[in-house]
């Protein structure tokens, strides 16, 4: 099979882009001496994880209960659940455990940690830092750090394994050197927190940090253990404009179907609109220039058309904006397109599956992914 013979619209990815990204964060982090613990709730997929953390690697990061389990059952068995636990999870949690998880779970509350004591799991729980997104976590210095870490311990099941933190302001820089402060930051932070719990008797086997702006740009990781970028193995429009990667690195593009011209208006409609695309307009925060819209549209060959865009998306509508007449000859109704998202992530939530090509458009594989929570 190849592309035009695929319904639309498809997720479809590049297996020698993605593997090239993957290769460049690895290589990357042997240089700086420290573990990749891939992001997988990008990804959501055991074939792409394999290819990002190695074929006989083990860790990974993940977002939800549902990847855990998802992962475990493929063979990857050190995990992060990257987001804060609440105690109703606690006996998910458990039952992973039992099956042979290495689960490390996160939380940056005292009344948390204390139902974590009392839960009947030998649970190893990172505390969150709050870096500067102030979206989770405390502060290095905050006086709850300690406080979350005693009451983590204070019935002799659970331990604190060490402290996480995640830059994700890190997608509001615009240029590698603004990256890299804020890779600075965050290393800062870990560090800081993480030698405030060693000399209260706590281990810090565990020093966490990541996004892929971060992991990019960071000029050093001195003092932590891992990275856990996630976007980085397909990258997209976002990461390409601030000067993460270059467009020729993208691995992900949506395949979709021209369903309608209008030359009156001057523009032509797609059949992949807002649940197929996601409606994140990311690429809006740099000048018009690098403004994309809700993706940028290529051929099947994944080269990008200078300037064409997907503008305005209803459900499931996505109209591009025709300045040159040309493009209705080259691009007929019926004619097929793929379409670089802005946010990988969101994008490729959508979908339960990924179609894939090897840099041209035959299809050499279905590679599945895990949804829902």
């Amino acid at each position: 099979m190849n592309l035009q013979g695929l319904p639309t619209p498809s997720l479809i990815v590049d297996r020698g882009k993605l593997t090239a990204n993957a290769a460049t964060m690895k290589a990357r982090m042997d240089v700086h001496g420290v573990s990749l613990r891939p992001h997988a709730k990008t990804a959501k997929s055991a074939a792409v994880a394999r290819i990002a953390a190695g074929e006989s690697a083990k860790a990974l990061a993940v977002s939800t209960l549902a990847e855990a389990a998802y992962f475990l059952e493929n063979g990857f068995s050190d995990l992060v659940y990257a987001v804060c636990i609440t105690p109703s999870k606690l006996d998910a949690a458990r039952a992973l455990l039992d099956r042979g998880a290495d689960l490390k779970i996160i939380t940056d509350n005292v009344q948390v940690a204390r139902a974590i004591a009392d839960h009947g799991g030998a649970h190893r729980v990172l505390i969150e830092i709050d870096c500067g997104e102030h979206r989770t976590g405390v502060a290095a210095a905050s006086p709850e750090l300690l406080e979350i870490a005693a009451a983590v311990e204070a019935a002799g099941r659970a331990r604190v394994a060490g402290i996480l933190t995640h830059a994700g302001h890190s997608y509001a820089s615009r240029t590698p050197a603004e990256a890299a402060e804020i890779a600075e930051a965050e290393r800062a932070a870990a560090v800081s927190a993480a030698s405030r719990l060693r000399e209260a008797g706590f281990q810090t086997l565990i020093i966490s940090v990541g996004s892929t702006p971060t992991a990019t740009h960071g000029r050093t990781f001195d003092g932590v253990t891992e990275v856990r970028p996630g976007v980085y193995v397909f990258q997209d429009l976002f990461q390409a404009g601030i000067g993460s990667c270059g467009l020729q690195d993208l691995a992900l593009s949506v395949l979709a179907s021209v369903i309608s011209h209008n030359p009156a208006r001057s523009s032509l409609m797609l059949d992949a609109g807002g649940l197929a695309l996601s409606k994140d307009r990311s690429t809006s925060a740099f000048d018009s220039d690098g403004d994309l819209g809700f993706g940028l549209i290529c051929g099947l060959d994944g080269a990008p058309v200078d300037g064409f865009a997907i503008a305005n998306v209803h459900q499931e509508h996505g109209e591009a904006p025709v300045a040159d007449a040309a493009l209705f000859d080259r691009f007929p109704v019926g004619a097929k397109v793929r379409v670089l998202p802005n946010h990988a992530c969101m994008t490729a939530a959508a979908y339960g599956q990924y179609h894939v090509v090897d840099g041209n458009s035959a299809v050499i594989d279905v590679w599945d992914r895990c949804n829902g929570w």
